[in-house]
């Protein structure tokens, strides 16, 4: 049954609560059936090893927030053209590159609650299905018939090669700076979110003024959704990860900063250095991420994302297309309370 508007007030005065994200779905359910025909052709390789990984990759593709996210703000200003269907499919296929090389360089075993490529098929193959995600997203964009489309998913590979190597030598620096903190999160993660924001709103004729402010609502989306992320790695297993999983790589993300840049306990700071040096033992882990807790990181950490959520809405507060913005509305408040 489709969610009307009356379906939907109705349910707001008997105080049912909708799943956001369903509400988010039911808003593109036309252009979800498009993407998701344009995806699965994409992905359907019929030739051996390519064939099981690529058929194993569209299986648990994930809820599709970067390509929704684009085609969202399109609809804002016009329908959803054939290019920003292009311009999606090569987000979505940037995405899962990145993830199975993360997974390679991480050495991890799962994704997404499911043994990754790597673990399956091991690493020589893994490098090679991810560039070929990366080729194929190049091709992808390329028949999206748009030179600046083109140029935006270009510089945003450089940002998520940037971002890696950076995150990967951060455990070479000896202070605790929330600042690169940022910086990191900001190529690595919400690169792509703005990239989404932007060439949604470019493709539907935007004015430019309004492009900008677009960019600026993936980025502050982009980066509560790491650091909702970043959270979850404090608490039981919810994504496929065990908690600490992040220090046990040798990252200290925004909880533990607050923490560290807040404390003068020394015991805590040296396990921080030893997360950095690769050394802390678990049960060290176990209790930098109690303290975290105790001292108020997880909550600071949230602030930070409420601020952001604050903002983002604000971005959106002049929507003429009032379906649009309770979907993006919805759609905010979903990456900042999401579960997994």
């Amino acid at each position: 049954m489709t969610l009307t508007a009356d379906l939907l007030l109705n349910l707001r005065e008997n105080y049912i609560v909708v799943d956001k994200y369903t509400l988010i779905c039911e808003a593109l359910k036309v252009e979800l059936a498009q993407f998701g025909s344009l995806f699965d052709s994409t992905m359907n390789k019929s030739d051996g090893l390519l064939g099981r990984i690529c058929q194993g990759i569209a299986e648990r593709k994930g809820k599709l927030l970067r390509p929704m996210l684009l085609m969202l703000v399109a609809k804002e200003w016009s329908s959803v053209q054939p290019a920003a269907f292009r311009a999606a499919l090569t987000l979505e296929l940037l995405h899962n590159a990145s993830l199975v090389h993360d997974d390679i360089v991480d050495d991890s075993d799962m994704r997404r609650g499911r043994p990754s490529v790597r673990s399956i098929y091991g690493n020589k193959a893994a490098v090679l299905a991810g560039d070929y995600l990366l080729s194929t997203a190049l091709e992808s964009v390329a028949l999206s018939g748009n030179i600046e489309i083109v140029e935006i998913v270009s510089r945003l590979g450089k940002q998520l090669s940037e971002g890696e190597l950076l995150q990967l030598f951060n455990t070479q620096n000896t202070d605790f700076s929330e600042e690169r903190y940022y910086n990191i999160i900001r190529l690595k993660t919400a690169s792509l979110f703005s990239a989404a924001t932007r060439i949604g709103a470019m493709t539907a004729g935007a004015p430019a003024e309004d492009i900008v402010r677009m960019d600026r609502l993936g980025d502050l989306i982009g980066l509560c959704f790491q650091i909702r992320d970043d959270i979850f790695d404090y608490y039981t297993d919810d994504i496929g990860k065990p908690v600490g999983n992040d220090m046990r790589e040798g990252k200290l993300t925004l909880p533990v900063l607050y923490v560290l840049n807040n404390t003068n306990d020394e015991k805590v700071l040296g396990i921080a250095a030893k997360v950095k040096e690769g050394v802390a033992t678990a049960d060290e882990i176990a209790d930098i991420v109690h303290q975290t807790k105790q001292q108020g990181g997880i909550d600071y950490a949230k602030a930070q994302m409420e601020r952001m959520t604050m903002e983002a809405h604000s971005l959106i507060a002049d929507f003429k297309n009032a379906e649009v913005k309770e979907a993006l509305a919805n759609y905010i408040d979903f990456i900042s309370e999401r579960r997994s």
